[in-house]
């Protein structure tokens, strides 16, 4: 592999406003490098030393044309670097009565659709306002942020570099359309190494029906353009109520389509506020498991300087 072509980790966030690209940026990578400094001090510092390799598609000033003060997560982001894992306490309270409760109540909502009013929390009814949006491809807004996606993709993939695609939460969705799009709309030759979703929605079946290509079937029906596919749920993320995906795609690797496929859980540790946040970019980011992920990828695609 040429210095040229060295390999690229991009990372699509999922909803509500984030920070201005450069400050967001510059977060995640911090909390990523973090957790693959631990296991690998060589590889975090190849990250860390070459422009490009770490990029963010910032898609939600467009969406929501505010971003979020930076300042409101700093101290929290810092604690998250500095706890090398979960503390008995965090892993105490994502699996507490309560988060288990709740999940119950909304894997109900998921089942049966009509009871969403009814069960949805304030936090949850603007997600969904928000997801419909999206849905509805209102004034063309999914398809500016999926194009915004396709733009860095296309590069890598005419330039030669490895992809390993990180979606957050909602991030998955974009990405997986996306993703199809390229295949079944455009016919671009992309190719995605790895596909690391975090915190995803894709196993609802609310999600499911409305993802693109769902109403076709065999290879119409998926992206053909990835190779792995590696899915993290943290223990109480209340976005992945399903927190297994392989058994929901798993056509996908009987087609032909993925190399492999595999769920994995985990216990993230970031607090906001001092408030558990299991769902966070940033504690998923950090995480050990997240770490390895990227590491071994980073390893087994090829060094930059191994050609």
């Amino acid at each position: 592999m040429t210095a040229n072509a060295h390999p690229i980790i991009l990372y699509i966030p999922g909803l509500l406003p984030k920070p201005e690209p450069e400050l967001h940026r510059d977060a995640l990578m911090r909390c990523l490098l973090a957790g693959v400094e631990r296991l690998d001090a060589d590889v975090a510092e190849e990250i860390r030393g070459m422009p490009g390799a770490f990029d963010v598609v910032s898609w939600t000033y467009d969406f929501y044309r505010v971003h979020r003060d930076i300042a409101l997560d700093v101290s929290s982001i810092e604690r998250a670097i500095e706890q090398e894992g979960p503390a008995p306490a965090d892993v105490a309270e994502a699996a507490s009565w309560k988060r288990r409760l709740t999940r119950w109540i909304y894997t109900l909502g998921d089942l049966m659709p009509f009871l969403i009013p009814h069960v949805a929390s304030e936090r949850m009814e603007v997600h969904l306002r928000d997801l419909r949006r999206y849905l509805r491809d209102a004034n063309g807004i999914a398809s500016h942020t999926r194009r915004m996606l396709k733009v860095p993709l296309r590069a890598a993939t005419r330039a030669g570099h490895p992809v390993l695609l990180i979606a957050h939460s909602m991030g998955s969705v974009i990405a997986y359309d996306s993703l199809w799009e390229l295949t079944h709309r455009s016919r671009d030759r992309v190719v995605v190494d790895l596909l690391l979703t975090m915190g995803s929605p894709l196993g609802q079946r609310y999600m499911q029906k409305r993802l693109k290509g769902a109403r076709n079937s065999g290879h119409d029906r998926y992206p053909n353009n990835v190779l792995h596919w590696k899915n993290l749920a943290a223990i109480g993320d209340l976005t992945a109520l399903d927190p297994y995906l392989t058994d929901d795609f798993v056509e996908m690797l009987e087609l032909g389509i993925l190399q492999s496929m595999d769920d994995t859980a985990v216990h993230t540790h970031f607090r906001l506020d001092g408030e558990l946040n299991v769902h966070s970019e940033y504690g998923y980011l950090v995480n050990q498991t997240t770490a390895r992920i990227v590491v071994d990828w980073w390893r087994a695609i090829g060094r930059p300087d191994s050609a």
